[in-house]
């Protein structure tokens, strides 16, 4: 069923995804409503399957309001429904590079800013006490103290999910720091990744760029001292309702070789090889999955979502036709990321 104004979603500033969908859907001009802390408790609303956010409330075929999550499907549904200032590029080249970069910011860049938050003490502090005031802004201290304890545990005892040990430390690290860079020398050449307007995949980016360089101390100072267009490029990332969006300021696919190259590289060079041992080691029925990544040991708990992951990268490669998929091969050659397409 078509989707109604204003959408009614759920979700906390803490939570990379939430702030994707706002920025996402302040660019869209769909309007919005967003419930925080108390808000979130009524009665009148379902339940999702999985407890994840943002949370949005969505009529089903049978028109009937419905619990959804998962930021990426959530965006093609809305790009379906609400034609004009699309971020998705209507080049289907571009379309699956863009699938492919959003999902990259959504599942690799995401282990960096559980990492951070959660690795170092300052960061623990800083997420500890900010958190549950997010979601409950009027509280009474006593019970605001007894959540950043149990928050700080709970999430600390869960790092491991996202691989994040002191095994993997220096390869989510180094990633970062060289993501910084390759994005910054991006920005000087244009202001979004395919070109003058933003995509979607831009959106997944700032998502945790939201956290790792505008909230969580340590990323933050790395990204302030190193690279301070990118926590300028954040702010602006913040509300581009005011973005001319012009079909002309999509990226030409003859520029965005060079352009994307870079980025392509580093996805092939941390989480193509993420995605494939992940993938081998549930089909192993492994409950671990050992690789090396970037020339050093990486071990985590198989994770079933990154296997459908990559099998949804191959779908969107599938669509394509022989011709845009050769224009993909070339783009993708020698990046890494060719490792991931099936043929």
């Amino acid at each position: 069923m078509q989707i109604s104004e204003p959408v009614k979603f759920k979700g906390v500033p803490g939570s990379p995804y939430t702030r994707k969908m706002l920025a996402y859907l302040r660019f869209r001009h769909i309007r919005y409503q967003l419930l925080i802390g108390d808000q979130i408790n009524q009665s009148d609303l379902p339940e999702p399957k999985v407890q994840l956010l943002p949370t949005f409330f969505l009529p089903d075929e049978n028109n009937e309001l419905q619990a959804v999550v998962d930021s990426t499907p959530l965006i093609r549904r809305f790009e379906a429904d609400f034609p004009e200032r699309q971020s998705i590029p209507q080049d289907p080249v571009l379309g699956f590079l863009n699938y492919l970069i959003e999902d990259y910011a959504d599942e690799w860049l995401t282990k960096a800013m559980f990492h951070y938050r959660w690795y170092y003490q300052a960061d623990i502090d800083m997420a500890g006490t900010i958190l549950p005031r997010w979601t409950g802004i009027q509280s009474p201290e006593q019970e605001l103290q007894e959540r950043r304890a149990y928050i700080a545990d709970r999430q600390i005892s869960r790092l491991y999910v996202v691989g994040s040990n002191d095994t993997t430390a220096p390869v989510i690290e180094a990633s970062y720091k060289r993501f910084l860079h390759l994005f910054d020398r991006m920005l000087q050449r244009h202001p979004f990744t395919f070109g003058g307007r933003p995509s979607s995949a831009d959106f997944g980016i700032y998502a945790q760029l939201t956290q790792l360089a505008k909230f969580d101390p340590t990323p933050a100072a790395i990204c302030m001292q190193e690279t301070p267009r990118i926590h300028a490029w954040t702010d602006i990332v913040d509300d581009l309702s005011g973005n001319p969006a012009g079909a002309e300021d999509w990226i030409n696919l003859q520029d965005s070789a060079d352009h994307l190259k870079e980025l392509l590289s580093e996805i092939g060079r941390v989480y193509a090889p993420a995605l494939l041992a992940n993938a081998k080691a549930l089909q192993a029925g492994e409950q671990t999955m050992k690789t090396t990544i970037d020339g050093q040991p990486w071990e985590q708990p198989t994770f079933p979502y990154q296997a459908k992951c990559l099998q949804w990268i191959n779908e969107e490669y599938q669509r394509l036709g022989s011709n845009a998929q050769g224009q993909v091969d070339a783009l993708i050659e020698n990046t890494g990321c060719d490792t991931m397409i099936v043929k």
